[in-house]
């Protein structure tokens, strides 16, 4: 009797959470290592359909990165990268563009499979990413810089209960395809559309003052301070982009953004709907 009293609590504790988000958009982007574990991608698209069925409007962005060199690897091409970013010539954009689309379908196969409506998009194909060539890092080949959104396209999937899932391809004024960075792509996809939340999934707890040590966990952050621990070597190498995309994202007007870890059961909800949350929020 117990355990179905304490069922009817954490259900009346998501209340005001279903109240605050319902018809407004949530935007959560998934890559990187949180991806290559089945049980993880799972959890992951039964709380899209969740959020979905309590009338919240999740929106989907996905990497692809291990599966991308993988399928490089079979064509005998191998990956090279500066700063993280990855050197894409005309023949490695192509196996960008297949590999990124092949996930793409299966999360939009899944999603179904499991009760709601969502259709996959294209930065590039819907003409959603309109980018410029990455320069910064010198001639790293096709990689775009997003220069603007056209959240349109996703806009009239979310009106109509539909999720959207989005590849981070972006095209250029000549109609060239380009490769984006996946944490770019959903910083600033959810400024356009001013979201509630962005939410990215990681294969960590959070931000750690101490990597080594998880009771380090910094549950809440001021944008502020992130400059200060890129410095101080707290927040280094692949946690890098994950925080500046929540910091261009806050500065673009989004309330909240969450660094979260995918590997915990239901991680998106036990962010969205319980008082404590995980991970660490990063507020402006």
């Amino acid at each position: 009797m117990e355990k179905i009293v304490e069922k009817a609590s954490i259900l009346i504790e998501a209340l005001p959470y279903i109240r605050k988000f319902r018809g407004k958009e949530i935007l959560i982007k998934f890559g990187g290592a949180a991806m290559n574990y089945p049980d993880v991608r799972d959890n992951v698209l039964h709380d899209l359909v969740f959020m979905n069925y309590v009338g919240i409007r999740p929106i989907l962005i996905h990497g692809g990165g291990s599966a991308i060199t993988e399928n490089l690897k079979k064509k005998g091409i191998q990956s090279r990268f500066v700063n993280g970013l990855r050197v894409t010539d005309r023949e490695t954009v192509k196996v960008v563009a297949e590999t990124l689309g092949e996930i793409n379908r299966g999360i939009v196969h899944d999603i179904t499979h499991y009760g709601a409506q969502a259709m996959g998009l294209s930065g590039h194909d819907a003409e959603i990413l309109s980018v410029v060539k990455h320069k910064a890092n010198g001639d790293v080949g096709f990689v775009g810089e997003v220069k603007s959104v056209n959240f349109l396209p996703i806009k009239e999937l979310t009106e109509f209960n539909v999720i959207p899932v989005i590849s981070p391809l972006g095209i250029d004024k000549a109609g060239e395809t380009y490769n984006v960075n996946a944490d770019e792509a959903a910083a600033t996809i959810a400024s356009a559309m001013q979201v509630q939340k962005l939410m990215v999934l990681t294969n960590v707890q959070g931000i750690l003052r101490d990597p080594k040590n998880e009771k380090t966990l910094i549950p809440s952050l001021d944008v502020d301070e992130v400059e200060d621990l890129i410095a101080k070597k707290i927040v280094t190498d692949g946690m890098i982009p994950k925080v500046n995309a929540c910091t261009t994202a806050l500065k673009g007007g989004v309330q909240k953004a969450h660094i979260i870890d995918g590997r915990i059961k239901h991680a998106l909800l036990l962010e969205i709907f319980t008082d404590e949350g995980i991970g660490t929020e990063i507020v402006l």
